[in-house]
């Protein structure tokens, strides 16, 4: 069984997403950026991955750069994947190294599906300003990460440009305090497919809380997500639209009843194996 999950406001949380203060009991240290403590991760919860069955392969899958996945200490110390995702999907990490096979895969995608950044980037540009947008990045050469002021965000003005990210093979996600623009092909689902298609056909087990991980929880045979974030906040809106099992929780505690489900989800498909 592969578990794959998103990390943060999923499995790591910042101050601001965690919901608790940062005193309070039950949490441990995930993250530190320039000598400064920056995320976190609920005690049971990595306890819970620490003690996974040997049979469950876990996967990190993160919208994060290589450079920020391998922050989060606890992915390098207590918790040391064989697989991660990062990138959104443009990148595999295989015992801590990019996998150059899959990198090469990812960008002939591109050139043949998705216009390039700079095209995209010109399309948006004169939405674009230092009113608003407080940052930006062109991530791994692969896509565009924007830090924003959201409520000064001009919404209709970015909703049309969005609108037009589809013929040209890229969509976009707000989470928090960033708005993100990618292209379609660079995608969670395909990356983990591909490791399913490495290590045999077994059932996928997929958590997250936003709108890139979407297609990960539609392509993944069981699904659970947190009572928070974009996802919840599209189940709230459309509830036909959204079938995935959230927790009852919401923030970092939230964590603590995904793995209880995919523990229980093991349980069964163990049980069906045996019966």
């Amino acid at each position: 069984m592969i578990y794959a999950s998103d990390l943060d406001q999923t499995l790591v949380y910042s101050r601001r997403s965690m919901g608790v203060p940062e005193d309070t009991p039950g949490l441990v240290p995930a993250e530190w950026i320039r000598g400064e403590l920056s995320a976190f991760m609920s005690a049971e919860t990595l306890n819970q991955l620490m003690t996974l069955p040997k049979d469950i392969l876990f996967v990190p899958v993160t919208t994060r750069t290589v450079v920020q996945y391998q922050r989060i200490q606890i992915f390098q110390q207590e918790v040391i994947p064989s697989y991660a995702i990062t990138s959104n999907g443009g990148n595999i990490l295989i015992n801590g190294k990019v996998d150059p096979a899959w990198n090469e895969q990812v960008r002939s995608q591109l050139q043949e599906h998705s216009a390039t950044a700079a095209e995209v980037h010109h399309i948006f540009e004169d939405v674009l300003s230092g009113d608003w947008v407080v940052g930006e990045r062109l991530c791994d050469e692969l896509f565009y990460a924007f830090v924003i002021h959201r409520d000064r965000m001009p919404v209709e003005q970015v909703a049309e440009k969005i609108k037009s990210l589809e013929s040209l093979g890229w969509e976009a996600s707000i989470q928090g305090r960033k708005l993100y623009l990618v292209p379609s092909v660079v995608n969670k689902a395909t990356a983990v497919e591909h490791i399913r298609h490495q290590i045999g056909t077994v059932p996928v087990v997929a958590s997250g809380d936003s709108l890139l991980d979407r297609c990960l929880l539609d392509f993944a045979d069981y699904a659970i997500a947190p009572r928070h974030g974009e996802l919840y906040r599209e189940k709230q809106r459309n509830p036909e639209a959204v079938q995935y099992q959230f927790t009852e929780q919401s923030g970092i505690f939230a964590a603590n009843e995904i793995l209880d489900y995919v523990h229980s989800i093991h349980h069964t498909a163990i049980g069906d194996v045996v019966s």
